[in-house]
């Protein structure tokens, strides 16, 4: 395949899986695959994972941070297969919930490499934690220190994690900032209400606690917060040591590291994060007179979201006044992104090639709600019409992990491509299958 226009340049395709190709017709392929053909063969709405991107992009990890622990954060989209790829690519897991947990060690995922977070986890997260031997349980709150001792019994021993708040705002929007003091994550170091649970946990002989745990938030694309709280944790490690001679051999970083999900738009650079944090860590250590914990990272959007794209079909064309909505056959219910954060993407006629102009759209959804909008003032060519097919690119993260039962239509199916090959990794939800779940009357 051979590009042939403009928006299939490399700039066009910045933000598409490397193995995007364009073709003289306008079609696109990605992992060998004409997405056209994946619409055609699965119906639509339909979500593309890029096996071989996803894979890429944890040996970039891996490569970029070879002595530390890489965990993909499973929130941002987790199937049987995304865990077994995890497996083999060597990364460990982090996830917030029983059913996380379960889906990933029933799949053959080493529970010691799976790290169990949440704010507020229930009873049966924990004990479906400690009767699958997870790896670390990451203490979220004062409360769970005794609830969690008690469910380990006497005799029994759990490695775990506290999770501090380092006072710092990063984040792309604010309702994914998690680093500052008035939400909900974590405890605080400068009220000292950390250093209390700390020292709780340290009365319990049957917790292990392993290192201290932040997460600062989400689609960060700047590498100073997470200089910031290296400094802020390595003095929390300092004044441990002096009160309890503790050396923690474990620091958690979290993850949030920002992509682009447009061209032209800033992502983190992850050479340069590696770069500084490991210079950043081992200079307060060593002012400290600590030894350098083992790093761990979590990151999820970063590994899943570039290598997946949603596929629609358009339903209708509509000019309202100065306004085209072209409306597709999914929306909020699929992607509840833009509802939630003013998410905007870049979507892209795909299927067949258009000499006509570009023509500045919104792209609706199908839903019964006016803020179902998944792409606000995008340029497509102004003789896109009912039939024809919108793709999404960076659509891997945050959509299906996300996604709701609103207006009964079912959630979308998701296909892997990989080496020319598609095959179904989630089946598309059916009615029978909402049907089912509704038991009285």
């Amino acid at each position: 395949m051979t590009t042939v226009h403009e928006p299939t340049t490399a700039a066009g395709l910045s933000v598409w899986p490397a193995s995007t190709t364009g073709s003289p017709h306008g079609d696109l392929a990605v992992g060998g695959v004409p997405l056209a053909e994946v619409a055609d063969r699965f119906g639509t709405p339909v979500y593309v994972l890029d096996e071989a991107e996803v894979r890429d992009r944890c040996r970039t990890y891996r490569g970029a941070f070879p002595d530390a622990k890489v965990l993909y954060a499973a929130k941002a989209f987790l199937c049987r297969a995304m865990a077994r790829w995890m497996d083999e690519e060597g990364l460990g897991l982090d996830v917030c919930s029983a059913g996380e947990l379960e889906l990933a060690v029933t799949t053959g995922f080493p529970p010691e490499r799976i790290v169990l977070h949440g704010n507020a986890k229930s009873p049966r997260d924990l004990d479906t934690a400690l009767r699958l031997g997870v790896g670390r349980i990451v203490i979220d709150s004062p409360a769970e220190i005794a609830r969690l001792a008690a469910a380990v019994g006497p005799d029994g021993h759990q490695k775990v994690m506290v999770r501090v708040v380092p006072g710092i705002s990063a984040g792309g929007h604010e309702k994914i900032r998690t680093g500052t003091e008035d939400q909900k994550f974590g405890m605080s170091i400068a009220d000292g209400y950390a250093q209390h649970a700390i020292a709780r946990v340290l009365d319990q002989p049957q917790l292990e606690l392993t290192g201290l745990h932040c997460h600062l938030g989400s689609q960060i694309t700047s590498v100073k917060p997470y200089l910031v709280a290296v400094r802020r944790l390595v003095g929390l490690m300092a004044r441990l040591y002096e009160q309890h001679g503790l050396v923690l051999p474990e620091l958690d970083l979290g993850g949030g590291h920002g992509i682009a999900y447009r061209p032209g738009e800033e992502a983190l650079d992850l050479t340069a994060l590696a770069r500084r944090v490991r210079a950043e860590l081992a200079d307060a250590c060593a002012t400290a007179g600590l030894p350098a914990p083992r790093l761990i990272i979590e990151p999820g959007r970063a590994i899943a979201g570039p290598a997946g794209i949603a596929v629609y079909r358009v339903l209708s064309v509509k000019h309202t006044g100065e306004h085209v909505f072209v409306a597709v056959d999914g929306g909020m219910s699929d992607n509840p992104r833009p509802a939630l954060y003013g998410v905007r993407y870049a979507p892209r006629l795909i299927g067949r090639h258009s000499t006509a102009a570009p023509a500045r759209v919104t792209v609706v959804g199908r839903h019964c709600e006016a803020g179902d909008v998944l792409a606000a003032g995008v340029d497509l060519p102004a003789d896109v019409r009912p039939g024809d097919l919108l793709a999404v690119p960076v659509a891997g993260a945050y959509h299906l992990s996300m996604a709701s039962g609103y207006n009964l239509v079912g959630r979308p199916p998701v296909v892997a491509v990989r080496d020319g090959l598609a095959r179904l990794l989630v089946r598309r939800e059916s009615l029978a299958d909402i049907r089912s779940r509704d038991v009285g009357l």
